[in-house]
């Protein structure tokens, strides 16, 4: 079967925004859907990227940023809300997630906290409140962070490797798309893979 892997961090709204389609994508395409978490900030210090993007956006570019999102999502249909001290860790996050066997029911749940609620992601009470929504045990999880530090650098190392510099990005046969907007493009190469 053909692959999509989605390569994602809470950080990210157009991540966010490329989560609430890609499910949808796998099932009109046929193909597996792989989510892939990596540490957003590790791509970044590796291809230089700065760490507050947002922040050292021009005034013209970050009004129409704030506008394109928000274009992105009445598209989508689905909300979003730009947390004022964005952005928010995410570590944490992502371990309990690889922790929890990367339960898109997780993935979801963090992302809403995230870009609907504006409650930090690696916050305690946001993990319990997911993790638990989601049917794991928190508590368990919460213990065992540390475990999966290793497992979350391995990742974001292989996202550098396949020239991944940004989020989303979509893998589909060895050749990556950036960004929500390449979602009609990453569908036409997953069709043509079909055969």
């Amino acid at each position: 079967m053909t692959a999509v892997h989605f390569w994602f961090d809470y950080s990210c709204p157009y991540a966010y925004l490329a989560s609430t389609q890609v499910r949808a994508l796998a099932d009109r395409t046929g193909a597996d859907l792989v989510y892939e978490p990596m540490l957003l900030g590790g791509v970044f210090r590796a291809v230089g990227t700065s760490q507050r993007l947002f922040a050292e956006l021009s005034p013209s570019k970050a009004k129409h940023n704030a506008l394109d999102m928000h274009r992105w999502a009445d598209l989508f249909g689905v909300s979003l809300t730009m947390p004022a001290p964005h952005p928010m860790r995410t570590v944490e996050a992502l371990r309990a997630t690889l922790l929890a066997g990367i339960d898109p029911r997780v993935i979801e749940g963090f992302y809403r906290a995230y870009w609907v609620d504006g409650r930090g992601p690696s916050e305690e009470a946001t993990m319990r409140d997911v993790l638990g929504a989601a049917g794991h045990d928190a508590s368990a999880i919460l213990a065992r962070l540390d475990e999966a530090k290793d497992d979350l650098r391995r990742r974001t190392d292989e996202a550098i490797a396949l020239g991944i510099f940004g989020a989303p990005a979509f893998v589909v046969g060895g050749e990556m798309y950036w960004g929500q907007d390449r979602i009609e493009l990453v569908e036409k190469a997953l069709m043509t893979a079909r055969g």
